[in-house]
């Protein structure tokens, strides 16, 4: 269980530096040359580190059901996405709004159990938890003004 929790926030740390740098390229080039580059990159970076880990097991593919293929498609859907989102909002809050989307989203996932996975109850617990990290999200946006006599929060 360590190493997971050690490993998530690696990726943690990982996603938030690789959306600082792809919103730095999006600055000289755009988000449709962005996500050509970044995911080409990653392309090729992971095709190398593949055939040195797996070998020739890299692409023994078939147990996998077709419809995973498109999960490179949506990749291009959450680049663009998350280079425009940091354009307009600022890093931030777009990858704080990025994070609990996926986690509204994942807990919805498991507690429908689509896409393969185990079904997990949903408990207000996880509700609860969820809100409060929406809260926090508009405690950060918000939080830091000031509300002027008369004027309206």
């Amino acid at each position: 269980m360590i190493v997971g929790l050690i490993l998530a926030l690696v990726a943690g740390s990982l996603v938030g530096l690789q959306n600082i740098f792809n919103s730095k390229v999006n600055e000289h080039t755009g988000s449709w040359a962005s996500t050509t580059l970044v995911l080409g990159m990653g392309f090729l970076a992971s095709l190398m580190v593949g055939l040195i880990v797996e070998g020739g097991n890299l692409f023994n593919l078939q147990n996998m059901q077709p419809w995973y293929w498109f999960s490179g498609l949506i990749g291009v859907g959450v680049v663009t996405c998350i280079l425009n989102g940091i354009k307009l909002l600022g890093p931030t809050y777009a990858i704080s709004i990025l994070l609990s989307s996926q986690l509204c989203f994942a807990l919805l996932w498991d507690s429908l159990g689509w896409f393969g996975l185990e079904q997990v109850p949903f408990t207000p617990q996880k509700l609860l938890g969820v809100l409060i990290i929406a809260s926090g999200i508009i405690v950060f946006k918000f939080g830091d003004r000031t509300v002027e006599a008369g004027e309206q929060f």
